[in-house]
């Protein structure tokens, strides 16, 4: 993985190779190069623009070969500084160490003297960089010598290694998402993803356990079980249990793991299932937060599902009109076997509401109405209102797109059945399907607090990289749960 390290250095004596600064529009970098210069080499500071420079060409010597400047743009969120610093390390591809050293200049917001800027540049940078780039950031005495780590006061040099400490563990814990995701289905099924789960769990304060076939069948996961059965790669639940002493709250994440989703018997077209390798995204996210929670050592208890089964048609498949019984109790007319997500996330909900939790959260690539509604950078979050509001506004705090949505109860009309308690799916009426798929999942919490992610969109970028956003699998909700948990325990 990145190695990040810190150094009591400056731009001009930090010693690497290539060493990453930033400018805002018609800006310089004091000392180093003036705005002429660095418009004469086409850079105008537009966010995200790279422009490299050969240290013999600077006003200034460096122990740096190459002085590398990145656009910061108009905007001046951390955010935006954590976007520029990821593209720029994406685009400093074949570098093997650079160096980080930030100073915003004069009528800027500080950068290293502000604990939320320090964390954007870190961040970015381990979520842009590639594995085997090694990263040094310079913390000058002036920014690291006094005490305290709030805005405008200045980053002392022990909060400052406990911001990279939590960088690395959470963007190693983002990393682990994308790669999950970007398996290729033949290779991350059921029991691979099973594997890959205990592999994080070792060596960590983690129990796991493993439902296979026949206790799924005898325990009653009849959502689990019906979305599985079709493949020759039977479906399993993974509990993993975090439980640190004298924890602060106990939550519950539930994450959706279709390892491929063919839609089943309600056959998806070939071109709607080129990407289907990344419909366990949500499960990608849960297990990727419950390790960061035990790496951060959060004083929050975590209880992490994940619903793993691969949804392919055959002689043994459930068929549309078939009737399951999901873990607690209810009954299901499956209308459509390609709403399969929603079933084997009931099953977990209700393993979930029976863990003692304080709340709930599952996370899934649920719905296509979710990129309809919002696009593909922006998750839509349903569910009891407070929890809800508190995943979003956490979301919001770790720089990952997310927006409230409601839950109008007249959309459970769509799931009248005459032979169940609920179908899965109505063909006919599709209006609101992020809204309804969400109603549906309510239904299994047992009036839990409760909050869903529906990350169909942001989960995977079938496009160009932008940002420290690569193609393929992006780790969404990773971030976004574990700002959460730490907002629970109390360390926002």
């Amino acid at each position: 993985m990145t190695k990040l390290t810190i150094a009591g250095a400056t731009l001009t004596s930090l010693a690497a190779p290539v060493v990453l600064t930033a400018a805002h529009p018609n800006g310089g970098v004091p000392g180093v190069i003036g705005p002429e210069a660095l418009a004469g080499l086409g850079f105008n500071g537009e966010a995200e623009q790279l422009v490299r420079v050969p240290a013999a060409a600077l006003e200034t010597d460096l122990a740096a070969s190459v002085l590398a400047v990145v656009g910061l743009g108009a905007a001046h969120r951390p955010e935006d500084l954590r976007r520029a610093v990821g593209a720029a390390l994406r685009q400093l591809d074949g570098a093997t160490k650079v160096g980080l050293a930030f100073d915003a200049g004069p009528g800027h917001p500080p950068l290293l003297g502000d604990a939320a800027y320090l964390s954007g540049i870190v961040e970015g940078a381990l979520l842009g960089a590639a594995d085997d780039v090694e990263l040094v950031l310079a913390l000058p005495a002036g920014s690291s010598g006094r005490a305290g780590d709030r805005a405008g006061d200045g980053v002392s040099a022990k909060a400052a290694r406990a911001l990279a400490a939590r960088a690395e563990a959470v963007t190693a814990a983002v990393k682990l998402a994308r790669r999950l995701v970007n398996e290729p289905p033949n290779r991350l099924y059921p029991q691979t993803f099973v594997e890959a789960a205990q592999g994080l769990a070792k060596g960590r304060a983690i129990r796991v356990k493993v439902l296979d076939e026949a206790d799924l069948a005898k325990r009653g996961y009849g959502g689990i079980v019906a979305v599985g059965q079709g493949s020759i790669h039977p479906p399993r639940l993974v509990k993993l249990s975090y439980s640190p002493a004298r924890a602060k709250a106990h939550v519950a994440l539930v994450g959706k793991g279709i390892t491929f989703d063919s839609g089943g018997l309600s056959l998806k077209s070939r071109v709607g299932m080129v990407d289907m390798k990344s419909d366990m995204a949500g499960a990608a996210a849960v297990l990727g937060a419950i390790g960061a929670a035990a790496d951060l050592r959060l004083p929050v208890k975590v209880t992490a599902y994940l619903c793993l089964a691969e949804n392919l048609p055959s002689g043994a498949a459930t068929r549309p009109g078939d009737v399951i019984t999901m873990k607690d109790g209810h009954s299901v007319e499956v209308t459509n076997t390609d709403a399969e997500g929603r079933l084997v996330l009931a099953d977990g909900l209700a393993a979930a509401k029976r863990s003692g939790a304080d709340q709930l959260i599952d996370i899934a690539t649920l719905t296509g109405a979710q990129i309809t509604a919002l696009g593909k950078r922006v998750a839509g979050v349903m569910g009891t209102p407070g929890v809800r509001d508190a995943v979003v506004a956490a979301a919001q705090a770790a720089g990952e797109g997310a927006w409230g949505m409601p839950l109008p109860e007249d959309l459970m009309e769509v799931f009248k059945s005459e032979v169940a308690d609920f179908t899965n799916a109505n063909m006919s009426d599709t209006a609101g399907g992020m809204l309804s798929a969400g109603l549906f999942l309510r239904q299994f919490t047992g009036g839990k607090p409760w909050a869903h992610i529906d990350c169909a969109g942001p989960a995977f970028n079938p496009g160009e990289p932008f940002g420290y956003t690569p193609k393929g699998g992006t780790g969404f909700g990773v971030r976004t749960l574990v700002a959460h948990l730490e907002r629970v325990a109390g360390r926002a």
